[in-house]
């Protein structure tokens, strides 16, 4: 291990000479650190740019189409018939709707049994007829039981299902068949079992199958559920009770409320984004023509004209440009354009077949800036990385030279302490020569 004297010979110091020169050598790896960091945090920037793009891209799909911005509220003079729900699809209007049936499978119930587990009923075959075709079931010695019925008709799974019950009387277990179609009827004859000491089951219809079925305006509607959404475009109707001589009135109108709130949060997320960007006016990458052209662009689209209605333009629904470049709405504007021109609306975020909105408009360009190969943030990201390994490449070269460097001044200044040293040592001795000489010739 080589031994430094840090100026213990000389009276320099030399360890602080050798610092102070090392940082002015670093002075190159400092820059390429800077140069580093302004990378990574621009990078952190565009990550956050991304972020407020992705949210109002959400915004603006969310006003895109007419179905995403149409809103509907619904009331009707009664809920015990029906309840019902619409999306985007529905129309305005008034409605007459009366149930007239419910949909409702067949069910047929047996006689009842003392047990239902012993094999008591004859053997040999069972006719189940469903929707018109006979299908022929075997029960067979150990089967012959109500059980072993039932389970003989699951099996054969033709479109019945079969269970028992119990009604709590002497006799209790009845055989209960259950088709699943609302259209199919079917029938049981147990007549061909024989040798049981119990008759077969004789089945008694306590439900038929029939469809749903609505009278609507006059109209009569027939559906294989209690769910209608056929009837009238973008409505569903449950059907709860049915009762012929009963009318529910349904009143459909457009809910402009949720069609502002939907705009509202356009307008604050595009806001967001604007400040954002007026945000980075005193970092270092400020003048990223990037955050300029994404300001530029939507501030264009802001001003397009769609459509040839009576509203063709933001503007005319209350929207507004402030100085820093952020938008506001005249709630009154808006609310009066919604009421009024509610089409126009529609037109002017959502567009026509041949035309974009400015909604879409938005949503197409923002995919762009987020897209994952294409966009700002990942066209950023790809050259950072590159630009940082090449920063980390040429850091660890300097170091290696600097390590090198560092350990040739110390050599260097080890030497020279060394050399004073030894001048230093013959100086006093040639002191004790003179010193004995003169003391010799006293």
């Amino acid at each position: 291990m080589a031994i430094t004297f840090s100026g213990l010979a000389s009276g320099i110091d030399t360890d602080s000479i050798v610092t102070e020169l090392m940082a002015l050598e670093r002075a190159p790896i400092d820059r390429l650190e800077n140069d580093k960091a302004y990378y990574q945090n621009r990078l952190k920037a565009f990550s956050s740019l991304e972020t407020k793009l992705n949210d109002l891209a959400q915004k603006a799909e969310a006003i895109d189409t007419e179905v995403e911005l149409s809103s509907y509220s619904v009331n009707s003079n009664s809920e015990e018939y029906l309840s019902l729900t619409t999306d985007g699809r529905a129309q305005a209007g008034s409605y007459q709707l009366t149930v007239v049936d419910l949909a409702q499978q067949q069910k047929d119930v047996s006689q009842g049994y003392a047990s239902k587990s012993e094999e008591t009923l004859g053997t040999g075959s069972i006719s189940l007829t469903v929707g018109g075709t006979a299908h022929q079931l075997l029960i067979e010695e150990g089967d012959n039981s109500l059980e072993g019925l039932a389970s003989a008709i699951n099996e054969a799974d033709l479109g019945v299902g079969a269970a028992i019950i119990n009604d709590g009387t002497g006799t209790p277990y009845r055989l209960v068949l259950t088709g699943a179609s609302v259209t199919d009827s079917f029938s049981l004859d147990s007549s061909g079992l024989a040798g049981g000491t119990v008759a077969g089951p004789t089945m008694s219809n306590v439900q038929p199958a029939q469809q749903a079925h609505i009278r609507l305006d006059g109209i009569d509607i027939y559906s294989d559920s209690n769910s209608v959404d056929s009837a009238v475009p973008g409505m569903t109707f449950e059907l709860m009770k049915a009762d012929e001589t009963a009318t529910t009135t349904i009143n459909v109108s457009a809910n402009t409320e949720d069609t502002t709130a939907k705009i509202n949060d356009f307008v604050k997320s595009y806001n967001s984004v604007i400040t954002f960007i007026a945000d980075q006016s005193d970092a270092s990458w400020s003048n990223d023509p990037a955050f300029r052209s994404v300001k530029r662009q939507m501030q264009s689209m802001l001003t397009t004209q769609v459509g040839s209605g009576t509203l063709t333009s933001l503007s005319q629904l209350g929207f507004e440009t402030k100085r820093d470049g952020q938008i506001s709405v005249n709630s009154s504007k808006l609310t009066e354009a919604l009421s009024d021109n509610f089409s126009d609306v529609v037109t002017l975020f959502a567009g026509t077949g041949s035309e974009d909105g400015i909604s879409s408009m938005f949503s197409t360009f923002l995919d762009e800036m987020t897209d994952s190969v294409s966009g700002l943030y990942a066209t950023r990201k790809k050259s950072t990385d590159s630009n940082i390994r090449r920063i980390d490449l040429r850091i660890d070269l300097m170091e290696v030279r600097m390590d090198k460097k560092e350990q040739s001044l110390r050599s260097q200044f080890s030497a020279m302490e060394e050399l004073v040293n030894g001048l230093n040592a013959q100086g006093n001795y040639m002191l004790q020569q003179l010193s004995a000489l003169s003391l010799s010739g006293s």
